[in-house]
């Protein structure tokens, strides 16, 4: 690895640790907060602007990325993020935090997929050391950005925000330093043209039809991953309130730092991607029965180290299942396809995780709201048996006309 390639993994494995450090600081301590001052419904919303901010800006990177180049696009959406972070100190109520959570979410939106795409330029020999650290840092960062924000969940928002500023400010820092110069991101002539810079051509490629029950699993599993998310500190302020709101991700995250590696191998080695996936989605169903159930801090933990399972086992094991099923020269699309869904479940659960908190509440069915997860991560775990013996072939790639080329759901590649 060269010297300017080595200084630009730095920069984006840096990058990625702080920013992902000080996204754990706040969000479950708001979470909370805004569940106990306002509603979980209210905290939802919040957390879902994050998302629409962050689906939005993948139709605006490939312009601002093609004018500035993708050092600068790194820059300016982790600058609006840091001064959106910085703002909601001082913002009162949740019309406010909602629209600072939109440019937080656009910002992330603009400046992630500008470190990836630094990554994605590396000679592929360097490629998978590279990912893989970045795949590391982000891990490290939720955790310690955990532990942190417990030390400050008694401090005022002011207090906490201006945290989360400066270690942003330190992304903008580290990223504009060690990160290449792109002297060659100026957008190209196309159609008598520039590259747009706002663009909604990827809606043009969304063809679900016969392959809409793989995407929509995905989306499902966002859907579940970001209710807990979400879900847990609302959850901790009514249940456990000795406990910080960030505690549960000191469980989750050191879990994933020690088991991913291990029981993915395990497993991916004896079983089907279907078969993996329904049981990184029957340890979910597993963590939300004892979420509801339970409602104490042992359960807590009991359940913390059981959700993780879908993290460690169904993410990777479905990528494997969907480059099994698309053929070679579908699979960009396939994978546009996924981050669609991926980011359209990410929204509906944060809005689905406050509504039915509140709903359970409101009915007098304490816990009421992980049942309803259960069912669901039950459900989608079924779906993933059904479909087992396909996705299990040998390496080899399923191209069956009725079932995947012709009806496959695709997306446009955009970042």
């Amino acid at each position: 690895m060269t010297r300017e390639r080595r200084r630009a993994l730095v920069g984006v494995v840096g990058g990625i640790l702080l920013a992902n450090s000080g996204s754990y600081i706040w969000f479950p301590v708001l979470v909370a907060t805004l569940g106990g001052s306002d509603s979980g419904f209210w905290a939802g919303v919040v957390m879902c602007m994050t998302y629409v901010g962050r689906l939005l800006a993948t139709f605006c990177y490939e312009g601002i990325a093609a004018r500035s180049g993708i050092r600068t696009a790194v820059f300016l959406g982790t600058a609006l993020e840091a001064v959106a972070l910085g703002l909601m100190g001082f913002a009162d109520g949740v019309l406010v935090y909602s629209v600072l959570a939109f440019f937080i979410g656009f910002g992330s939106g603009t400046s992630f997929p500008g470190l990836k795409n630094v990554l994605v330029s590396f000679p592929e020999d360097e490629r998978p050391k590279a990912f893989s650290a970045f795949q590391m840092a982000g891990q490290v960062g939720l955790f310690g950005g955990a532990l942190l924000g417990a030390v400050l969940a008694d401090v005022e928002l002011r207090t906490l925000f201006t945290v989360v500023f400066v270690f942003f400010a330190g992304f903008c820092l580290i990223t504009s330093a060690l990160l290449p110069r792109d002297g060659s991101a100026r957008a190209p002539d196309t159609a008598g043209g520039r590259v747009p810079l706002f663009s909604l051509a990827a809606f043009k490629g969304i063809e679900v039809r016969g392959a809409t029950r793989y995407f929509l699993l995905s989306a499902a599993f966002w859907s579940l991953s970001l209710g807990f998310v979400v879900g847990i500190p609302l959850h901790m302020e009514e249940y456990v309130p000795g406990w910080a709101p960030s505690a549960p991700f000191w469980i989750t995250g050191l879990s994933i730092l020690v088991l991913q590696y291990p029981l993915f191998q395990l497993f991916s080695k004896r079983f089907s991607p279907g078969a993996v996936m329904a049981v990184g989605l029957a340890g979910m169903t597993i963590a939300f029965v004892a979420f509801g159930a339970g409602r104490t801090a042992p359960w807590v933990v009991v359940g913390c180290l059981t959700v993780v399972l879908g993290e460690i086992l169904f993410v990777p094991s479905f990528d494997l299942w969907i480059s099994r099923r698309v053929p070679e020269h579908r699979l960009a699309k396939a994978m546009g396809a996924m981050h669609f869904f991926r980011s359209a479940g990410n929204m509906a659960g944060s809005l689905a995780a406050g509504i039915l908190f509140d709903l359970s509440r409101s009915v007098g069915v304490a816990g009421g709201n992980w049942y309803v997860a259960a069912l669901l991560a039950a459900g989608c775990a079924l779906v993933c048996l059904s479909g087992r013996h396909s996705g299990a072939a040998d390496g080899s790639r399923r191209t069956e006309d009725a079932d995947v080329t012709e009806n496959e759901g695709t997306v446009r590649e955009n970042v």
